[in-house]
């Protein structure tokens, strides 16, 4: 008999001896059928079934298996000689699943139809958690990053953009794929840029703080290169030994612009108090100059010094019209208010206006509605009306078009928040709009100021627009400005408006108060370069219901109409910076969008600025609007 092995019986052997010298690892030896042929003790610890229980088993269904592809697939790959290795879910005896890494592998065997797949799993089902656990925590940063208000930037060591949040896209103009991986001193001007890297090495070096752990004040620079003041605060970290910082940025433009109208404001409160005061006691000595004058005037009869007389007493009444404009700019004017229909005045004084204007200015009022009451100083009033007609008309060498427009209006809440000077309630509005050489920032900041006047030497006191704004103010209204260079000026004059309706007018003004605003669902475009203005627009139209993305510029707004195909109305202003007004802006968009219906908006009195087609068109709406009138335009044109 011979005693020597078969070479079934060597591979029977070698498998032996295999499990045996691995028999602690995770091995399973099976047919490719799936039948179970030897399962060592590290499988037994790691699902629970025991040799006995799992040999002669099919593996697949012993561990209820689920493959990242067909079993079939597998199967060729391995006879081929192709080991294979993936993941695969199996389930523990007690049900819970088990994530491991498989590799299968063919064993040699002298029968071809009895090779053997050893297969080795290893657990990672811990690591599988780690994972998920990660990508949960990424999702919910992402979700922070996505949602929280205030812009935030993460960098390394090296200054290099790790993560860019949603608000710093919308801050910055940049997307994430502009910046990430990049130095961050691309987002500042310079000299900041050039210094960024000194300041960051200078502190790795020696520790010494400057900006870490403290909130300053510094400038941003945005895509479109333009600078404006941020409040930041940074915070440093340790991960695996390499320090990371965050920067949490809070974009300061609509804070300072409210701070800054806000000296200005108390400088104006201040300049009144003042000029009111010296405007008073220099009354006094006019009329003590006046009053001697006229009594020498009685006592004298040489014709040569009578005339000298004459002259001194004209220039003393050309004084006193000076400070009579000086006490009306610090309020201290004495006013004789009436209750009077304002648009049925301003009308009776218009052929006045006219020969002021001369024939190559065309004027034009304009009324709207029948109840205009306001208590109101008539002549203080056509005083002021006669001072801005004259500047227009000097604003106008070669003549033009002047607009006076009355009409009744209530500045709501929202207005409110957007000019800090503005008290709610019911206002009748007098806009005085020219189509004049328009006025730079730099003027628009001075122009109520006594004294200041851009007209050459004798030609104007300057005393003009401060006299309207010191009416404005002690009648219990205001004035707001709005003007462009070569687009013209608008100033409007907001005085309390008198409740002095019929019941049955009463009742229509209060049931107008109470419908309820139209909504809406679509995507609006709003497109103004005021911040708060925009701040202000983009909350009304979410609270209404619609979609809404935001632009400062007309650049801006090109971009975003390119990106998102579904916008159904565009709501721009139209004078406004970068050198694209909102017609020309229209202009390109319906060139590339024909369906996009369009509605514009501005501070002055009608859309004479920027074409008459605006008006014809019926898509224009006046600043200051309400939520509901808003509403109900835009379903005007959506509808």
């Amino acid at each position: 008999m011979n005693d020597q092995p078969t070479g079934q019986q060597a591979a029977e052997t070698r498998l032996d001896e295999i499990a045996q010298i691995l028999d602690s690892a995770n091995i399973v030896v099976h047919n490719f059928d799936g039948i179970i042929r030897r399962w060592t003790t590290g499988c037994e610890r790691l699902y629970g079934w025991t040799q006995q229980e799992a040999v002669g088993r099919v593996v697949h269904e012993l561990l209820s298996t689920i493959f990242p592809e067909p079993l079939e697939e597998i199967r060729g790959k391995v006879g081929r000689q192709i080991a294979w290795q993936g993941e695969l879910v199996h389930r523990h005896k007690d049900g819970r699943p088990i994530t491991v890494a498989s590799r299968w592998v063919s064993a040699s065997s002298t029968d071809p139809d009895q090779k053997v797949i050893i297969q080795t799993n290893n657990d990672i089902t811990h690591l599988k958690q780690i994972q998920a656990d990660l990508a949960e925590r990424e999702a919910h940063l992402r979700s922070i990053l996505a949602t929280v208000p205030e812009s935030m930037i993460v960098i390394d060591e090296s200054g290099l953009v790790a993560s860019f949040s949603t608000a710093a896209e919308k801050l910055f103009g940049y997307s994430v794929d502009d910046v990430y991986g990049k130095n961050v001193s691309m987002l500042m001007p310079s000299p900041d840029r050039e210094a960024h890297d000194g300041y960051l090495s200078h502190y790795l070096t020696t520790g010494e703080r400057r900006i870490i752990g403290y909130g300053r004040v510094v400038s941003g620079q945005r895509k479109d290169g333009t600078v404006f003041p941020m409040e930041l605060s940074v915070g440093e970290a340790v991960a695996n030994g390499k320090r990371i910082f965050t920067g949490f940025v809070r974009d300061l433009t609509s804070r300072h612009k409210i701070e800054e109208e806000l000296r200005q404001s108390q400088k104006m409160e201040a300049i009144g108090q003042l000029t009111g005061g010296l405007a008073h006691d220099f009354n006094n000595l006019l009329t003590v100059i006046s009053g001697n004058l006229e009594m020498i005037e009685a006592r004298l009869q040489d014709a040569k010094l009578l005339s000298l007389v004459s002259e001194a007493q004209a220039a003393a009444e050309d004084g006193a019209k000076l400070t009579a404009q000086l006490l009306a700019f610090g309020r201290r004017q004495s006013l004789n208010p009436k209750l009077m229909d304002v648009g049925r005045f301003v009308s009776g004084f218009s052929d006045l206006l006219r020969r002021t204007l001369g024939e190559a200015i065309e004027l034009r009022t304009i009324v709207t509605g029948s109840t205009n009451e306001a208590l109101v100083d008539g002549s203080q009033l056509q005083n002021a009306l006669l001072n801005l007609a004259i500047n227009a008309r000097d604003a106008m060498p070669r003549g033009g078009l002047l607009t006076i427009e009355i009409s009744r209006l209530r500045l709501d809440a929202d207005y409110a928040r957007m000019y800090p000077e503005v008290r709610t309630g019911e206002y009748v509005l007098i806009a005085v709009t020219d189509t004049g050489v328009g006025m730079s920032s730099e003027t628009k900041e001075r122009a109520f100021e006594p004294f200041f006047t851009t007209k050459g030497m004798g030609a104007g006191t300057g005393l003009g627009l401060s006299m309207v704004y010191g009416f404005a103010k002690q009648s219990g209204g205001l004035v707001q400005l709005y003007s462009e260079i070569g687009q013209g000026t608008s100033i409007r004059i907001f005085l309390p408006a008198q409740q002095v309706h019929s019941p049955i007018e009463q009742g229509r003004v209060d049931d107008d108060r109470k419908l309820e605003i139209p909504k809406g669902f679509e995507r609006i475009l709003v497109v103004e370069d005021d911040v708060r203005v925009r701040r202000v627009t983009v909350s009304r139209l979410l609270d209404a219901g619609y979609s809404v993305i935001e632009a400062s510029n007309g650049t801006e707004a090109l971009a975003l109409c390119q990106e998102n195909r579904d916008i159904a109305l565009l709501f721009t202003d139209i004078v406004m910076p970068g050198g694209m007004a909102g017609d020309e802006l229209a202009h390109k968009i319906r060139a590339m969008r024909p369906e996009i219906k369009v509605l514009f908006t501005s501070g002055y009195a009608e859309p004479t600025i920027a074409g008459r087609e605006l008006a014809e068109a019926g898509s224009w709406l006046k600043k200051p609007y309400t939520a509901r009138q808003l509403a109900v335009r835009l379903r005007e044109l959506l509808d």
